[in-house]
Parts: C-alpha cells; structure tokens; sequence
C-alpha cells in the first residue's frame, strides 16, 4: 500500500522584510530555499516567523551594534570581516542564525499530527531537528559576537 500527500506549491514573490538599517532586509524568497521550506507553510507564517527571528536575533546582537555604530560602521556588511562567496562571514552568519530560529519555529508548530507509530517516529526526528537549528543558531550569534560556542557551568 502507498500514499501520496500533495504539499502546495513553493510560492515566490513574497518581497522583503524591512530591517532596522543595520542589519540587512530579509528577502523572503531566499529564506525559503535557504531554509528548505516546502509550500505546507503559508507564506503569512513564513512571514511572521521570519519577523520574530529578526526580533529575536536583532535584540541578542543590539550590545554588539551599539559597538559597532560607535565604532563608525553604519551597517552589518561595513563591519570588517573576512569576504566568503563576495559577502561578509558576519552576513553570513546572521542570515544562518535567522534561518536556523525561523525554521525552529515553523518546525515546532507544523509538527506532524499522524497518530501512528511511523508519526512518533517523524516527530522525534524533528525535535531533534529543532534542536539542532538552535544549536546552529546559538554558534552563528557566538560567532558574531566573537564568544565560545561553549558554555560550561558547574551545578
């Protein structure tokens, strides 16, 4: 016996998400296929979890900003670093870290709802999913903020 689930269509055309001047605008189209996404998730929820990612990151990143405006840099890509693919590594980390967060999101809240033991499975594979999106999440702000990616506390 076999099945087959139609997911809607990858849908284009969705624009820009304006960011606060330093940090880069969010193209949503990029997001998509850098994310993966498949058309399950409407592009109003791609939206807003891309917003609460931006959110999210902007304000683990605002002391970082503060010195880097003090220091003369009026946005992300004037930040000196080093140059990967014609674009900053700090670029590419924000963008990695605020990929990683919206799709985290999106996974947490279209989990799958098949009841069945093939489902548990699924669902199991994506909380690990999701904990590996935070994870590279956490390093690319790490990263940016030039910090460890560990942090180790004696209980």
């Amino acid at each position: 016996m076999s099945s087959f689930i139609a997911a809607a269509p990858v849908t284009t055309g969705q624009n820009l998400i304006a960011n606060d001047g330093f940090f880069p605008d969010v193209d949503v189209d990029h997001a998509l296929a850098a994310m993966r996404q498949d058309g399950t998730v409407t592009s109003e929820r791609l939206r807003a979890a891309l917003v609460e990612a931006a959110l999210s990151v902007n304000a683990e990143l605002a002391g970082w900003k503060s010195d880097q405006l003090a220091a003369g840099h009026a946005a992300l890509e004037s930040v000196p670093a080093p140059q990967l693919d014609g674009k900053s590594a700090q670029l590419h980390r924000y963008l990695r870290a605020l990929h990683c967060q919206a799709r985290a999101s999106l996974i947490e809240r279209y989990r799958d709802y098949d009841a069945t033991a093939a489902g548990d499975k699924t669902a199991e594979a994506l909380l690990q999913a999701v904990e590996d999106l935070r994870r590279d999440a956490r390093w690319a702000i790490s990263d940016i903020l030039g910090i460890t990616r560990t942090t180790v506390e004696l209980i």
